[in-house]
């Protein structure tokens, strides 16, 4: 790649001082693709100083502050500081393989209907280990999109800007699953192009916002439930039904986290929260435990 390759800008909001943020950065200089660009949006975080000296070692990147004003308020600031045609989100504990932007550039370049492209995504922890593979596939269309057929989320997708734009950003009233409710609205604007190798290592460990998975459950279920009330309002059936089952998908994530929980708990001798996490789900999921059996007996991934 020569520098006359379209530019690529990289945003980075944080509202902490993450201990995986070097690692991070130093994934993105490593980059086989030069041409990019670098805004880090500190969203009110404690340690302001911390995050300077950290993107000190990235030359030419640039820091925005800002008061605490959510995820989505964030990246939207950092998007409009920048210039690239297009757009990779990174969280301050992920990491990017060395060719992550340039494979995925090459494949929307290659694909001028797309809005987005997406890549193999692995699940690593605190230490870089893996823990799980990189289960993407291919899909096809608005309505797999909606159905959540394969995990397409912020840390994997590299957006088109004019449809970042079109679409309208993030959600400036959304905190977790804002990455979801784009991705529906993309969907509507056009396809999404896979590249089938893991370029993006997502980091699981404590701190992260997956970890609290009641609101993370709820906040996918309003943001489901949104679109579907949308796609009812203009008569569109089809979509309606895709996000229908997205939110019965919600709702066994739910009894899988739930039941996670609870064998945590257990292991730290606590049957009383252990209670608590089942009986959550009891609450807001009913179906979701037999939906899961009724899938795991036939063999039905999702």
């Amino acid at each position: 790649m020569t520098r006359s390759a379209p530019l690529v800008s990289i945003v980075l909001a944080t509202n902490r001082t993450s201990q995986f943020l070097a690692d991070a950065l130093t994934s993105v200089q490593a980059q086989s693709y030069p041409n990019w660009e670098l805004v880090v949006v500190d969203d009110g975080a404690p340690d302001s100083s911390a995050i300077l000296r950290a993107v000190e070692t990235v030359p030419g990147a640039r820091v925005i502050h800002q008061p605490s004003l959510g995820v989505s308020i964030a990246r939207n600031a950092g998007a409009a500081h920048t210039s690239g045609r297009y757009l990779a989100f990174l969280d301050d504990d992920d990491r990017w393989q060395h060719t992550r932007l340039e494979r995925q550039v090459e494949l929307l370049e290659s694909m001028p209907d797309a809005v987005a492209s997406f890549c193999g995504m692995r699940t690593i922890d605190s230490n870089g280990v893996v823990l799980a593979e990189a289960e993407q596939r291919d899909i096809k269309g608005r309505l797999a999109v909606a159905r959540r057929d394969t995990g397409i989320i912020l840390p994997n997708l590299l957006i088109r800007r004019t449809a970042f734009e079109q679409a309208g950003g993030f959600h400036s009233r959304i905190r977790q699953a804002e990455d979801l409710d784009l991705v529906l609205r993309l969907a509507e604007l056009g396809s999404f192009a896979r590249e089938s190798a893991a370029l993006v290592d997502y980091r699981a460990h404590d701190e992260n916002t997956t970890k609290r998975y009641r609101e993370l459950t709820r906040s996918i279920d309003h943001v489901l439930a949104l679109h579907r009330w949308a796609a009812l309002e203009r008569g569109d059936t089809e979509l309606a039904l895709a996000l229908a089952e997205s939110l019965r998908k919600n709702d066994r994530f739910a009894w899988w986290s739930a039941l996670r929980a609870a064998k945590a708990s257990l292991r730290q001798k606590q049957p009383g929260a252990a209670l608590a996490d089942v009986g959550w789900a009891l609450r807001v999921a009913p179906r979701g435990l037999v939906d899961g059996v009724w899938r795991r007996a036939r063999g039905i991934r999702d």
